[in-house]
């Protein structure tokens, strides 16, 4: 576990170099990240009954977004694509370090940038967190991480099968968008698609730590969340596995 660990942290830091120097890129990537939530915050602060604490949601849920966004469709479908892959299958270390140790990098960098752009939507809405309140949230933030990368790392491992990895990303980013809290609160769907966004992991990948650091949600809501996000874990994590072995078995029997 040891030597692991210091793989992941090795990895980690030669991606946080890697990157500095695409500064320009990585602000795009922030702004592109950002838009939808800024646009929920614009529209859901003039909707009649939405109440207060709507621009603290938004704030939140851009923040969650930075902090979870995953481009796997981009960084490591390609190198199925180019077949850079095979390389990663002769190292003695898991082939899921790299692609994780370049997502945490891409996030370290994203944050980072996105400070001044929190810090004005902050000041300019007047938001303000509760410190137990984001405590609570942040195990739930944990959570959301995770599960993002292993449901967008599954969905890039499309690439083992079609050209057309990006369009199959792209339905998982749009279900994120209207399921997971950034098209409207979860608490504003109506009630047939709200239970239904409940249960799906779409929440908890977004919404759900946003929902927590805003204070919201009762212990009891706040408790069947975390059982949501903890039985997804076990599903995505069980499907990226499979995903990888179906993958990797293609993989070899086309002469890669």
């Amino acid at each position: 576990m040891s030597r692991l660990l210091r793989l992941i942290r090795l990895e980690i830091w030669r991606q946080v170099i890697g990157w500095s120097g695409a500064w320009w890129f990585i602000v795009t990537l922030v702004l592109g990240q950002a838009v939808a939530p800024l646009l929920g915050l614009f529209l859901w602060r003039h909707v009649p009954g939405a109440g207060s604490g709507v621009a603290t949601y938004y704030l939140a849920v851009i923040c969650v977004t930075l902090l979870t966004a995953s481009f796997e469709n981009h960084t490591f479908a390609q190198s199925i694509y180019s077949g850079t892959v095979a390389a990663a299958l002769l190292r003695p270390q898991p082939a899921v370090i790299g692609p994780l140790g370049e997502n945490l990098a891409i996030r370290f960098w994203m944050f980072l940038f996105g400070l001044p752009l929190l810090a004005v939507v902050g000041l300019t809405s007047g938001v303000s967190f509760a410190p137990l309140a984001v405590l609570v949230a942040v195990p739930a933030l944990v959570l959301a991480a995770v599960l993002h990368f292993l449901f967008v790392w599954t969905l890039a491992m499309a690439a083992f099968w079609t050209e057309r990895v990006h369009a199959v990303v792209a339905f998982g980013t749009v279900l994120i968008f209207l399921l997971g809290g950034s098209a409207a609160p979860n608490a504003m769907l109506p009630d047939p698609l709200r239970t239904v966004a409940q249960v799906l992991p779409f929440r908890s990948m977004l919404g759900f730590p946003a929902e927590l650091a805003t204070g919201t949600l009762t212990p009891a809501a706040a408790s069947a969340g975390y059982a949501v996000s903890a039985g997804w874990l076990v599903v995505l994590g069980a499907c990226a596995v499979a995903a990888w072995r179906l993958g990797v078995r293609r993989y070899s029997t086309v002469g890669a």
